[in-house]
């Protein structure tokens, strides 16, 4: 009988957002593919650091319970290695105990496109060309931040956190700011909108289905008083009131909850999203992402006008030397 992924809430990862593979990839730089490979056999059996998406996926597949009706959460490894040097990944996540099993290994090439074979909802990678390919091609997609961030909480909670335009919607109302920079102007074009509900933007998928999870963890609770829900879902976007509204009215929309929402009118968004401790927080924009980053996992989203704008190059070119070289599947064969 087939595996039934399609009702499976599925994460789609590449080894470089799980794992730090930043010494690996150095010998890849420095010393060539030959070396690299022998140099992933030597370390065969050493344990890879954990990356940027440990904590959220250690949380997500925390969720899954024993029975086989109660595994609700799939995180498939799809990565540029090939099958021998993907080895070592392998042996890592068994170390960590985390239960995933599935994988594509394709060789030097973007495993983006089977998404849609495996039902991902959301793909995170190091590699800031291919998350650039899957957003164009409508995949929601994101690239993981470079962070000291250090998970040593006990509790199972899952905190995430996301912007709102060019995240959860899509980037029609930025254009508006974008085009006229007046924040007046943007102001009353939203408080016009109010009772419209915004498109779809490039994460809409996963927060749906994250909210989805959120529920069936709720409804768990009603049943058993005992069981404390695991999910928090937090909104921090630039927009004030009177643009506010528009994000309830896309919200109430999709009969989606969130259990807290920022509306900070320009506020770094770093000074709640501390007390918050998102595991997980996505932006559109790198300027946002790198105060955050500093304290949180972050994923950036290179979607719509805020990474169309002359700037996205000096950004980008930024975000890939903070990057490090985080990934040798970024650039190898």
């Amino acid at each position: 009988m087939p595996y039934e992924i399609e009702n499976k809430f599925v994460i789609a990862v590449a080894s470089s957002a799980l794992f730090d593979l930043s010494e690996s990839d150095r010998v890849y730089q420095v010393e060539g593919e030959d070396k690299y490979r022998a140099y992933q056999r030597e370390h065969e059996n050493d344990v890879l650091q954990q990356g940027v998406a440990f904590p959220l996926i250690k949380r997500l597949l925390g969720m899954n319970g024993t029975s086989p009706d109660d595994q609700l959460v799939e995180v498939v490894l799809l990565s540029r290695n090939d099958p021998d040097t993907g080895l070592r990944v392998f042996k890592t996540i068994e170390h960590y105990g985390l239960p995933i099993s599935r994988a594509a290994f394709v060789t030097g090439n973007n495993p983006v496109k089977y998404m849609n074979a495996f039902n991902a909802t959301l793909f995170l990678s190091a590699n800031p060309q291919d998350v650039q390919e899957a957003v164009k091609e409508g995949f929601p997609a994101g690239c993981i931040y470079p962070s000291d961030y250090q998970d040593n909480e006990e509790d199972a909670e899952l905190r995430l956190a996301f912007d709102f335009d060019g995240i959860i919607a899509d980037d029609s109302a930025e254009r508006v700011f974008q085009e006229g920079k007046v924040l007046n102007q943007f102001h009353q074009h939203e408080r016009m909108k109010a009772a419209i509900p915004l498109p779809a933007g490039p994460i809409f998928r996963f927060f749906k289905e994250i909210s989805k999870l959120q529920k069936k963890e709720l409804e768990k609770a009603k049943k058993d008083t005992d069981y404390k829900p695991k999910i928090r879902i937090g909104i921090a976007t630039a927009r004030n009131a009177p643009a506010h509204e528009r994000v309830i009215t896309t919200l109430r929309e999709q009969d989606i909850r969130v259990d807290e929402a920022f509306f900070l009118g320009g506020i770094d968004k770093s000074r709640v999203l501390k007390e918050f401790r998102p595991h997980i927080f996505f932006d559109d924009q790198v300027s946002h992402i790198a105060s955050v980053a500093r304290h949180f996992p972050c994923v950036h989203v290179p979607f719509g006008v805020a990474n169309d704008q002359s700037n996205e190059k000096n950004e980008t070119q930024t975000y890939e030397v903070q990057q490090g070289g985080n990934d040798h599947e970024s650039r190898s064969q």
